[in-house]
């Protein structure tokens, strides 16, 4: 965790390396132009990692978590459109996401439906 003055040189993304969607749509974005400019954490290798934060271990594997350069948390979609901004290929998703139109269905589609039913599964396989 980052005290209020710290500052990160790049944001750290905190995925569910034992979800194989999770892992799939994470090692596409690491591939990716952009990719090396965040850091990449498996919460699977060190399921601890969030718990500085206040974010347990199953909560930590509900959602993707990125840390922002000023020690920030974002969680679900607000990770992801940080993520994108960071990658030239999603720059374009990140506005679109963000915008005022669209993310209230965003938030509504990942917090109530994707990311529940993601971890509905993992945790019948379990992965969590």
């Amino acid at each position: 965790m980052t005290s209020s003055s710290e500052t990160l040189d790049r944001p750290v993304c905190y995925y569910h390396g034992g979800c194989p969607v999770c892992r799939t749509e994470i090692e596409h974005y690491k591939r990716g132009a952009g990719g090396d400019r965040v850091t990449w954490l498996d919460l699977s290798a060190e399921p601890e990692a969030l718990a500085a934060f206040g974010v347990d271990r199953a909560g930590a594997k509900r959602r993707l978590h990125v840390l922002d350069e000023t020690g920030r948390l974002h969680i679900g979609v607000d990770a992801f459109v940080l993520l994108w901004q960071r990658m030239p290929r999603y720059r374009w998703l990140a506005r679109l996401v963000a915008s005022r139109p669209l993310r209230p269905l965003a938030l509504a589609l990942y917090d109530k439906v994707l990311a529940p039913l993601l971890f509905w599964w993992n945790q019948r396989q379990g992965r969590i």
